[in-house]
């Protein structure tokens, strides 16, 4: 493990650093903004990087929001921090992807200020659009991971877990084109759209009774025609489709993919369904380098609810699983909110900008960078985690 010494450094440097760090998260919760198209986020963490004396690619990757840095020994381990700053469509930051953002932007000044005395080498990554789009997964294919030997984040929830329960996910987009008409008096001369939509609707949520409990299937209308005296000519929809993998969640896509074409079928609509072209994988959670998380974080103060007694339907999805079958990964959790208080809902958005937000925010960036320094120092940690992963992407 690393020196006490250095673990004291950067939770130091993280303290010092408290009001500016801060003041990012508080500034990126202010003003939330979607997959893709966090300019105001991207531009604010570079700006924070820049004024450290660190070089930073803007636009890396071939994504316009993204972001990379790299500092530390060349040839040494190499250790990549993922920042998220992407929000959810009205609800702003009710995944808490400010803090995200602040705890891997705080960890990574706070190495960057041990100079020579940091025993590796640190990237970190601003990685748009992880709500959807798969921003890591458009970055790693560029090559965002490439020479990475351990990649870590942190996520608030209510709890503290050493690892989110995650699946994978594929979104999906279902278009029908039908005809217009009169609706009173011409109703014959239409083609409903909203009718082809529906019908698949339906039959996606009569296929829910007939799937694993590992499975998820939902999905939203997003437009479902124009006034109620015309028949719909355009109608679609969003749907999220789940399973345990991705081995799993192939088949699964097939039969939803078959809802659709039933919508069609009964109606002479035209279908154009329109699958992302990245599927989220299922969190591949190396577990040295969680163990190791834990242990720093529980030496700030933070307690741990055991992950096994999590009830099995409790999964949500990331595209950090893409990057966990790529290289040894960690995604846990810290408590940002109460308990009762879940990810993804408007309550949650308050917690994101509380005191106890936070305080989240700078712990996780202390139990991030003396992780980091645990790896980077430990030859022996490095073996473990190299034992215990195996690449399937």
């Amino acid at each position: 493990m690393a020196s006490p010494d250095l673990k004291n450094d950067v939770c130091k440097t993280i303290d010092r650093l408290q009001d500016d760090l801060l003041s990012v998260s508080h500034e990126i919760h202010a003003h939330p903004e979607l997959a893709f198209e966090e300019v105001r986020a991207s531009a604010l963490l570079i700006e924070t990087l820049e004024r450290a004396d660190l070089r930073v690619e803007h636009g890396a990757y071939g994504l316009a929001t993204a972001f990379e840095t790299e500092f530390g020994p060349e040839g040494a381990p190499l250790v990549a921090l993922l920042a998220e700053y992407d929000a959810l469509p009205g609800i702003g930051h009710a995944c808490g992807h400010n803090l995200i953002a602040t705890a891997s932007l705080g960890a990574a000044l706070a190495l960057a200020e041990l100079g020579d005395a940091l025993p590796g080498r640190v990237r970190l990554l601003g990685t748009p659009a992880e709500e959807r789009g798969g921003g890591k997964e458009l970055m790693a294919r560029r090559g965002a991971f490439d020479g990475v030997d351990a990649a870590m984040m942190v996520h608030p929830a209510g709890i503290d877990l050493v690892t989110m329960p995650c699946i994978a996910i594929a979104e999906v987009e279902a278009h029908y084109r039908g005809e217009a008409a009169h609706a009173s008096s011409m109703p014959h001369r239409g083609i409903n759209a909203l009718d082809a939509l529906v019908h698949a609707y339906t039959s996606i949520a009569a296929l829910r009774q007939h799937i694993k409990q590992t499975e998820r299937l939902h999905g939203i209308i997003t437009h479902g025609g124009e006034a109620p005296n015309i028949v719909p000519d355009r109608a679609s929809g969003r749907f999220y489709v789940r399973a345990r993998n991705a081995d799993e969640l192939e088949p699964l896509k097939r039969r939803v993919q078959a809802c659709f074409e039933a919508g069609a079928l009964a109606t002479g609509a035209r279908l154009t369904a329109e699958w992302g072209e990245v599927d989220y994988l299922e969190l591949n959670t190396c577990w040295p380098l969680a163990q190791a998380y834990q242990e720093n974080a529980e030496a700030l103060g933070r307690e741990f609810f055991p992950h096994e007694k999590l009830p099995a339907s409790v999964a949500g999805s990331t595209d950090m699983g893409n990057v966990s079958h790529r290289v040894p990964s960690i995604h846990p959790m810290i408590a940002a909110a109460p308990p009762h208080c879940t990810i993804h809902n408007a309550e949650f958005t308050k917690w994101a900008g509380s005191d106890t937000g936070d305080l989240a925010a700078l712990d996780g960036a202390k139990a991030l960078a003396m992780t980091a320094l645990d790896y980077l120092s430990d030859a022996g940690l490095r073996e473990r985690v190299a034992g215990a992963f195996t690449p399937t992407a």
